[in-house]
């Protein structure tokens, strides 16, 4: 299939460009994103559940006339866009240099359960998915560019900032696509929880920046669409927000 004659409406996702498209999650608003090549399928963040994650290869496989996914990036490792990567068997997945860390073993499985459940997720299903917990077998300490075929992305290792493991996506194009994980929210303030780095915060929106240019699209990890100028907003906002330069 042509990534120019896929139907992104028919599945309820939204057409960024030629063979990109993003998805608005239910329950958290959070971002999952589609970039489609020739030869590979990369999906940016999996849902918050294994529930979620199944829905997002169904959606994927139709959309693509029946490919599997062959790459997954994980934004950062927050129970509600990691916590489907165990519905998609073979695909390598990417995360930020030491995400590995805090996605394998049982503390890991067993804070993340735990956080799932407090922010709302049913607790059969947190178990369900902390218990088949993912870590990333590729890490990216700056930058990582994947072929997909005919389309070439960028993965960007940007923070620290809303976590120690902020893991952007660039996607050239006739619009550059910049998928900014929590980085960047457009739906509510930007949450900044017990590991976040808020004095890097604005140096990652900066990196952001550089990376996308004044035209590009800036995909929130919540919420819709944005651009630069919205993110040199927020940026202001959180400088404002935690006294930092």
């Amino acid at each position: 299939m042509d990534a120019r004659d896929i139907d992104w409406t028919a599945r309820g996702w939204e057409r960024l460009a030629d063979g990109v498209g993003r998805r608005r999650l239910p329950g958290w608003d959070a971002t999952a994103g589609l970039v489609v090549g020739e030869r590979g399928v990369l999906l940016y963040d999996t849902g918050s559940s294994l529930a979620e994650g199944a829905s997002l290869r169904a959606d994927a496989r139709a959309l693509t006339g029946g490919r599997d996914v062959t790459h997954i990036a994980l934004s950062h490792p927050h129970f509600d866009h990691v916590l489907g990567t165990a519905a998609f068997p073979g695909a390598e997945v990417f995360g930020a240099v030491g995400s590995d860390r805090l996605l394998a073993g049982e503390r890991a499985a067993r804070e993340m359960r735990g956080d799932a459940v407090r922010h709302g997720l049913d607790a059969r299903a947190a178990q369900e998915a902390a218990g088949a917990l993912v870590a990333p077998g590729h890490l990216v300490s700056g930058e990582w560019t994947l072929d997909l075929g005919g389309r070439q992305v960028l993965l960007a290792n940007v923070g620290p900032g809303h976590t120690g493991h902020d893991l952007a996506l660039f996607v050239p194009g006739e619009r550059e696509t910049v998928f900014c994980g929590d980085l960047v929210e457009e739906s509510g303030e930007p949450q900044a929880g017990p590991d976040a780095i808020p004095s890097r915060w604005p140096d990652a929106l900066d990196r952001l920046l550089a990376l996308g240019g004044e035209d590009a699209l800036y995909v929130p990890g919540h919420g819709a669409v944005v651009d630069a100028a919205f993110v040199r907003r927020q940026r202001a906002e959180l400088a404002r927000r935690f006294s930092v330069a």
